[in-house]
Order: structure tokens, then sequence, then C-alpha cells
């Protein structure tokens, strides 16, 4: 008895700070934003008046808000299967032993230590169609550099593939762990039975990262989600607001308009927003289960 009570103390030690961190700097903000959500609150001068719903009426037929949130959706759409897809790949093509493959999962994995504005300031020259690497290249190529940070059939391309290039480390290094655990002795029959590359791949690595294929894609779902720091430094959500995303719209109301109630209300419904996709996707996983 007592050496379960001992035990029992032992676990609370641990996570009790744990959970009052969690507490004060994850639950308490989400309800402060829910509370504020439902006031008219300045947050220059801190004044603040009930309005009940008035501020999610406004969001929903707010023009801005729409399309700031059709921009998120579409950067989602595309980024995610583009992000999941490669890291899976260069996961599989470095996967094992030996020095070669140790570096190249470094190189790819190198990038996503750097912080955002180290990123966007890379990326930012290489866009450039007059100094640019790619702008170069197209002229190698006879071709006219494409604006890539100001044509709005490009902007949003430009951000994914700094996003791709940011991000995919991070994503391959989960694959590779997932690769750990299938056992290796599925692969030395599969030899024996004449199977091939693509039937490996299909019957035994994809049904073998099951698990962190669904990890991957909730977690990739909610960083694509949360796009802002490459979207307000390469392209301040131009030309003519193409790019603008959600999380950029929230915080210009919040803290450029300082209308932090209605600021407030969008990034509750973004929260939903998540929550309910990645739900989805965990059900859908679940019934294929």
């Amino acid at each position: 008895m007592n050496k379960s009570r001992s035990l029992n103390l032992s676990v609370a030690f641990f996570v009790i700070p744990f959970m009052a961190i969690y507490l004060i700097f994850q639950i308490y903000p989400l309800f402060q934003a829910v509370f504020a959500s439902f006031f008219n609150w300045d947050l220059l001068t801190s004044g603040k008046k009930f309005i009940g719903f008035k501020n999610y009426s406004k969001m929903f037929t707010d023009p801005i808000f729409w399309r700031s949130f059709l921009n998120t959706l579409q950067f989602v759409v595309y980024s995610t299967p583009l992000l999941i897809a490669t890291g899976l790949l260069f996961a599989i093509l470095f996967n094992g032993t030996g020095s070669r493959k140790g570096t190249f999962r470094t190189v790819f994995f190198a990038p996503y230590v750097f912080s955002v504005s180290v990123t966007t300031l890379i990326w930012g020259f290489m866009f450039n169609p007059q100094k640019g690497l790619l702008g170069a290249f197209s002229r190698i190529l006879g071709a006219e550099p494409i604006y890539w940070l100001t044509d709005p059939h490009f902007a949003m391309a430009a951000i994914i593939i700094c996003t791709l290039w940011w991000t995919v480390g991070f994503n391959m290094v989960l694959f590779l762990a997932g690769l750990q655990d299938i056992d290796p002795s599925l692969y030395e029959a599969s030899a024996l039975e004449g199977a091939g590359a693509w039937q490996n791949f299909i019957h035994i690595t994809l049904p073998g990262l099951r698990r962190t294929l669904e990890l991957v894609t909730v977690l990739q779902i909610i960083a694509s989600f949360q796009i802002f720091g490459q979207v307000y430094i390469l392209t301040k959500g131009g030309p003519g607001g193409t790019t603008r995303v959600l999380i950029q719209y929230i915080y210009e109301t919040g803290f450029r308009d300082y209308a932090l109630g209605y600021a407030s209300a969008m990034a509750f419904v973004l929260f939903v927003a998540m929550f309910l996709v990645s739900m989805l996707q965990l059900t859908f996983a679940e019934e294929k289960a």
C-alpha cells in the first residue's frame, strides 16, 4: 500500500508541473479567446462591450474573411499531399545504413532547423526575377523570368515551394522512424516470392506505415492551417490578396485594427475547422482499419 502511494506521488510530482503549464498557456488562452469573441473589445483602449454573436454574424458576411479562409484551404489542399508524399519518398530513398544515406538525411532535414525569417530570406532571394537563381536559370533556357511573388498565378505556388523545402525533412524523419518498425523478414519473404519494389511498397511498406501516415497527415493538416510566417514575409498577402491567409487576417485585425473581439471570433472558427478536419481524418482512418 505504501509502495503504491509512493508511486502515485512520484507520478504526480512529474505530471502536475506539466499540467499546470499546459492549463495556463494552452487551455486558459483558448477559453479567454472564446470569451473575448462575444465582446466588442478595442485593444488600444482596453474598452469592451458585450455584443453576443455579432462578431460571428459579421464574420460570415465579411468578404475578406472568406477569401482568406479559402486561400488557407487552397494552401492546405495543395501543400499537404505534396509534403506527405515527398517526405515518404525521401524516407524510402534514404532508409538504411551507410554514410551516403546518412549524409542525404542530414542535408534534407537541415532546413527544418532554420527559422521562418531565414527560410523566407533565402527563398525571397531565389524568387527574385532579376538576381535570383530561378530567374538566372530561366534566362539560360531562353525564357522570361517568372515574377513568382508578384504574379497572382504563381504567388501561392512560391509559398508552397518555400514551405516544402523548409518542412519536408520533419515528415521524412517521422516516416524513417516508421520504417524501422517494419519487420525486415517481410521483405525477405517477398523477395523469395519474386515480388518487385512496387508490390513491396503497396503490400508491405504502406500497411506498415499506416499509423505513421495517420500521424503525419494530422500534424501536416494542422500545420498547414496555421500558415502565416512565409506568407507575411514573402508576399504580405499579395498580390491583390491572393495569398492572404486567415491567420494573417486575424493578426491584422487584432494588432493593426485593434479589434480583439473580432479577431478572437475568427481564431475560434479556425480552431473549430482544424479540429473537425482532424477528427474526420482520424475517424476515416479508424473505419478503414
